[in-house]
């Protein structure tokens, strides 16, 4: 999937869609993780990065990211829980920002040049599910909380 976003600029939706309800469906059992963090997970996945698309599109008028994105964050929701989102996203964005900055700069494209989010978001997903939780357990003792 990561592939296909980074040549064509899609997530598609016979991809995305089944990886909601594969962990929806692992979730059932508690593979993962118990399945109302999973669904909260999906909803809240699909929601946060819907909410920045359309704050984003009415603060400039332009589309930030696609539909695929939000389908994506919800599927990793769905299996991490809704308490790795936060993770998901700083991880995300950060290595988005990094990996994809430097990448332009290396082709010599303008800043107006898209660059897909889905890798990033996939690359996060899976620290999250192998690591999150004692990622998640270091921050919150390295803070004190």
């Amino acid at each position: 999937m990561s592939m296909i976003d980074i040549d064509h600029q899609i997530l598609p939706d016979l991809m995305t869609l089944p990886l909601v309800w594969l962990g929806l469906f692992c979730a059932y059992f508690s593979v993962f993780i118990p399945l109302q963090d999973a669904v909260i997970g999906a909803i809240a996945g699909y929601l946060i990065l819907w909410s920045i698309y359309w704050i984003f599109k009415l603060l400039t008028g332009k589309e930030g990211m696609g539909y695929g994105d939000f389908k994506l964050l919800a599927a990793i929701g769905a299996f991490v829980g809704w308490q790795q989102l936060p993770l998901v996203i700083i991880l995300s964005a950060g290595v988005g920002a990094i990996l994809g900055g430097s990448l332009l700069l290396l082709q010599k494209k303008g800043k107006e040049s898209k660059i897909p989010f889905g890798p990033y978001l996939a690359i996060a997903g899976w620290i999250a599910l192998l690591w999150g939780e004692p990622i998640l357990n270091w921050y919150l003792d390295y803070a004190g909380l």
